[in-house]
């Protein structure tokens, strides 16, 4: 099966977490705007059958959402758990991810996306202090005990095997550590540095990482770095 995946060719943002999965599986891909330009997504998403990019296609079929995209393409990648009810406990704890990575992005844009940080710096503040001391070991220490909890095991977050929940959270564990290095010092959490280590050097994803299809991440994405967010030291 062939994917032609639309995001915007300057950030990871919310497409590298369907990039991940694709490289994962060496999927047959097109990253349409890495090779078109951001000309290219946005027409794709003026055609109006979608409000926002990522946009993953076939010859045959064609979603937006990354939970709903990952969801999909997890079987056909291999990349899902073997059985019904692990599936749907991948599905629910990829929402959860999706609401973790909001929380993220809106420790820098804690008005509105049609602002610059630069306008709402002192609201930004306020938000990541709350956010590094009340919601990040929350969610930190709610993925940690779901790994000990795992019934097969502590290796996978669903099951026996990786599927693209576990890639999605390894894509979150990297974009805290750029966001907030500081922060990300103080948090005991070793079944997650385990799993983020396991994934890293995955066949697909250590190539991966070390190309230049892999896009770094910079103040233009939802991760990003302002030392002025972080814990001082």
């Amino acid at each position: 099966m062939k994917f032609w995946l639309y995001y915007w060719p300057s950030i990871p943002g919310r497409g590298e977490f369907i990039r991940l999965a694709l490289e994962a599986a060496q999927a047959d891909y097109i990253d349409v705007g890495r090779n078109q330009g951001s000309a290219a997504v946005a027409e794709r998403v003026h055609r109006g059958d979608h409000f926002a990019p990522p946009i993953l296609d076939t010859e045959h079929e064609s979603l937006s959402h990354v939970a709903h995209i990952l969801a999909w393409i997890a079987g056909p990648l291999d990349l899902a758990p073997s059985g019904e009810r692990e599936f749907r406990r991948m599905i629910q704890l990829q929402l959860t991810l999706t609401d973790f990575v909001a929380e993220i992005h809106d420790t820098h844009h804690p008005l509105c996306t049609s602002l610059y940080y630069e306008e709402q710096q002192a609201a930004a503040r306020t938000a990541a202090r709350h956010f590094r001391a009340d919601r990040l070991p929350t969610f930190l220490d709610y993925f940690e005990q779901t790994l000990r909890d795992n019934p097969f095991g502590d290796d996978w977050l669903v099951g026996d095997r990786c599927t693209t929940l576990d890639l999605s959270l390894f894509q979150v564990v990297r974009g805290l550590k750029y966001a907030f290095p500081n922060a990300m010092t103080r948090f005991d959490t070793p079944r997650l540095a385990d799993l983020t280590a396991r994934v890293a050097h995955r066949r697909g994803i250590r190539g991966y990482l070390n190309s230049d299809r892999c896009i770094a991440f910079n103040n233009d994405g939802v991760f990003r770095h302002y030392p002025e967010l972080d814990e001082q030291t």
